[in-house]
């Protein structure tokens, strides 16, 4: 499907912040949620120190809309390039061969969301294992690093990372929900891990906030996973329960508090972290 540059339009103004600049490293940000508003959530994160953003591809179509993305917001944006397993069973040859194009465009700085699902199971588990090393090995050509979903799914999810491993670049796992069993054997791969609101949620992710202070902050990184994962302990309430990119200070600020660290220190840790995988190159 071919999608517009024009529809997603350029802020006609820039917001300076004096709030330590944030980059969150998933969002979803060519969601259909945000197509009514997408130029103030932009601005509405500036304002609040959310000065760069990764936009998750994961689909073939939400991939090129994140292309359009990073082209309309060059300085602020850059994007993934990949399939969520539940859409793995579409990863046809045909669609292999555009993700091989459109990985090696500068927009992209990772190949993802890819990796195994066995919650939803949206797609089946072999068609969800051959997406998931289809593009390890695209990663592993490109030199880019990966962007990794895993749910349910850890001693398959392991099997696969540790054959392909020694051939990539570096990786995420991005969403990480699981406990410090999983964070070690991640770390282990030396990987990165990307932490979000979902710490903010006192009934399910609580654990979290333990699992943090096992993590090294030169493996740590920040992000919203926007429109989904609203932190449930927002004060006052948001009027909607979509989340957006400005409420990134708050998963930092939660983050800093388990780890006994200040928002600051942490806040120039993580964005110095993920400038360093994706290779993001500033001014």
């Amino acid at each position: 499907m071919a999608v517009d540059p024009a529809r997603f339009s350029d802020p006609s103004s820039k917001v300076a912040s004096a709030a330590p600049a944030l980059l969150d490293i998933g969002l979803n940000l060519a969601h259909d949620s945000f197509d009514h508003d997408r130029d103030e959530v932009i601005r509405r994160a500036a304002e609040v120190g959310v000065t760069r953003m990764l936009i998750t591809g994961s689909s073939l179509e939400s991939t090129r809309a994140a292309i359009a993305l990073v082209q309309r917001y060059p300085e602020q944006m850059r994007c993934t390039a990949g399939v969520h397993p539940h859409h793995a069973v579409e990863l046809d040859a045909s669609q292999l061969q555009a993700f091989n194009e459109l990985a090696r465009r500068p927009e992209v700085v990772a190949v993802g969301e890819c990796g195994l699902d066995y919650f939803r199971n949206f797609s089946p588990h072999d068609a969800q294992l051959k997406a998931f090393e289809a593009q390890l090995e695209l990663a592993a050509e490109v030199r880019k690093p990966v962007f990794l979903h895993q749910r349910d799914a850890h001693e398959d999810f392991m099997k696969v990372m540790r054959k392909h491993r020694a051939h990539l670049t570096g990786g995420v796992a991005h969403c990480f929900t699981a406990g410090l069993e999983e964070a070690r054997a991640y770390l282990d791969l030396d990987l990165y891990i990307g932490i979000t609101g979902w710490i903010c949620d006192e009934r399910r992710g609580y654990h979290l906030r333990e699992v943090v202070r096992h993590i090294p902050a030169e493996r740590l990184l920040i992000e919203t996973d926007a429109p989904y994962l609203l932190p449930r302990d927002l004060q006052p309430k948001p009027p909607s329960r979509r989340n957006e990119p400005m409420y990134l200070p708050h998963v930092l600020a939660t983050i800093a508090a388990a780890r006994g660290e200040s928002v600051a220190a942490l806040a120039e840790i993580t964005t110095s972290n993920a400038l360093r995988l994706f290779n993001w190159q500033t001014a």
